[in-house]
């Protein structure tokens, strides 16, 4: 099954994703040459696999009937001196003195399902095309 998203430039240094029915908005920051009116594309990388990690800690919370009072997703990330790029993403869900020890190791798991973070641990074949249409 192939999907797509329709990118174009607003103006500026500003770069919108059309999916569905969400025009999803990027820019740089001001040292950048934008205006810092929306994320840059690689903060949005990095929300979407919190988000992920969230929408799973959610969801096998809400499966089991556990309350997400105090419960939290927080990633870090450290980057190499050098070269800049990110060495290690780091997860880590807070959850309240109160939630069952139990359920720790498991929702570390229902984590690691997230398709976001799969998708970076098996990446999928990249073709990119210049074409005239």
């Amino acid at each position: 099954m192939s999907q797509s998203m329709i990118v174009s430039f607003p103006g500026g240094k500003r770069v919108d994703a059309a999916y569905d029915q969400f025009t999803i908005q990027t820019d740089q920051n001001g040292k950048n040459g934008g205006d810092g009116s929306a994320p840059e594309p690689f903060d949005l990388f990095l929300a979407s696999l919190a988000t992920c990690s969230g929408v799973y800690v959610l969801g096998f919370c809400q499966k089991r009937g556990l309350p997400t009072d105090g419960v939290s997703v927080v990633q870090s990330w450290q980057r190499d001196d050098k070269s800049k790029k990110i060495v290690r993403i780091t997860i880590r869900v807070r959850v309240p003195e109160s939630f069952p020890e139990k359920y720790l190791k498991a929702i570390e798991r229902s984590v690691n399902q997230c398709s976001v973070k799969r998708t970076i641990l098996d990446p999928p074949e990249f073709v990119v095309e210049a074409v005239v249409e």
